[in-house]
């Protein structure tokens, strides 16, 4: 996946939010804005091209000053499916970049 078009795609609003994903945002009191905000100035800090649901990456943004993982993947129509949303934070990140010894990738 490339940034770009993720990008590209969320501006175009050719995007839909998983049920997981709502119930993350929910939980973790990231708001639609946060979500779009985060993109926009975001990055891929993983990409995971053979996973088994199809491709998809961790993109790494910033909203309201606090990092927002977001993993993104596609509908069969190629829109960016939001998959899950969450705030690094222990047990799994040391920090925004950086996953602890035990924490696994979300793909």
């Amino acid at each position: 996946m490339e940034i770009e078009e993720i990008k590209e795609k969320i501006r175009s609003d050719e995007y839909e939010i998983s049920f997981h994903a709502e119930k993350e945002r929910y939980a973790e009191g990231i708001i639609i804005s946060d979500l779009e905000t985060a993109i926009s100035n975001g990055e891929i800090l993983e990409d995971y091209p053979n996973d088994p649901r199809g491709p998809s990456c961790l993109v790494l943004g910033y909203s309201q000053n606090r990092p927002i993982h977001i993993v993104c993947g596609y509908t069969p129509i190629k829109w960016i499916r939001i998959i899950t949303v969450y705030i690094p934070k222990l047990p799994k990140w040391v920090d925004e970049r950086t996953r602890t010894k035990g924490g696994k990738s979300n793909a």
